[in-house]
């Protein structure tokens, strides 16, 4: 599994709401600036987060995004998930249907899975403000 700039970006985002947020619309430009990042690339994702329900828009001359719920209620799974899709590290464990024919003998899928259990099980308990917390430890 490698986590593409389109996820670590979106995680970015999030992230500089949570660290800028005193309650009012944050501006993409302002993202875009401290985190050095290319406004037209977070137009992309923010589209996409904004899509999905986890931000959403504020339009006008004081418009922005904001989060939608509390940075304790995002989890890193659910961010990546959406900018990156399924996190499994082979395609034999992204869905049901996408079993391969040699899984019941195949001993490397148990290692497959042991891999993507463990990453589902960070990834899926992080949140948001978990790493804030982390963050801050740091400053």
């Amino acid at each position: 599994m490698k986590i593409t700039t389109r996820g670590r970006y979106a995680l970015n985002l999030m992230l500089d709401m949570v660290t800028n947020s005193d309650g009012s619309p944050i501006k993409l430009r302002d993202i875009a600036e401290r985190q050095n990042i290319s406004d037209k690339y977070l137009e992309q994702i923010v589209a996409t987060l904004n899509k999905a329900g986890l931000i959403r828009s504020v339009r006008g001359a004081q418009g922005g995004y904001l989060l939608v719920r509390k940075p304790e209620e995002y989890t890193v799974g659910e961010i990546l998930r959406i900018t990156e899709g399924n996190m499994a590290p082979v395609p034999c464990l992204e869905y049901e249907e996408n079993q391969c024919n040699k899984q019941e003998s195949c001993v490397s899928v148990i290692l497959y899975k042991k891999i993507n259990d463990a990453v589902n099980s960070v990834i899926d308990t992080v949140t948001l403000a978990d790493m804030y917390e982390w963050q801050s430890g740091m400053r």
